[in-house]
């Protein structure tokens, strides 16, 4: 079984920086690929950053440049490091485990609330 538990969150002006972690606890195997999705109401759920397990990254167009994506493969443990937030980045975001010792499958987290407000 994989379990997938995200941290942080909250509540930020915009212009701050806030950072969320994701520990995914597994006895499959190896993680191949670990990364963040959101989503806001009546919308479908985006990517938003991956990390695989040799380090390639993907980033939507527009968090580039202000988002961070990094990842500690030792204990499964994938961070988002998130500045300059804009009212747009709004949404429940949630943890992505992908591939688990060749079983190509997707384990979430439970998500966490993301507001940038004034």
């Amino acid at each position: 079984q994989v379990q997938v538990v995200e941290s942080g969150g909250g509540w930020v002006q915009p212009g701050g920086s806030l950072s969320l972690s994701c520990a995914a606890s597994t006895s499959i195997g190896s993680i191949y690929r670990m990364g963040w999705f959101r989503q806001v109401p009546g919308s479908q759920r985006e990517l938003v950053a991956t990390i695989t397990d040799q380090g390639s990254t993907v980033y939507r167009e527009s968090v580039k440049g202000r988002f961070t994506i990094s990842r500690t493969n030792a204990n499964n443990t994938a961070y988002l490091q998130m500045n300059s937030l804009k009212s747009e980045d709004t949404a429940v975001y949630y943890c992505n485990v992908y591939n688990v010792g060749q079983d190509w499958s997707n384990y979430w987290g439970q998500g966490t609330q993301v507001t940038v407000s004034s």
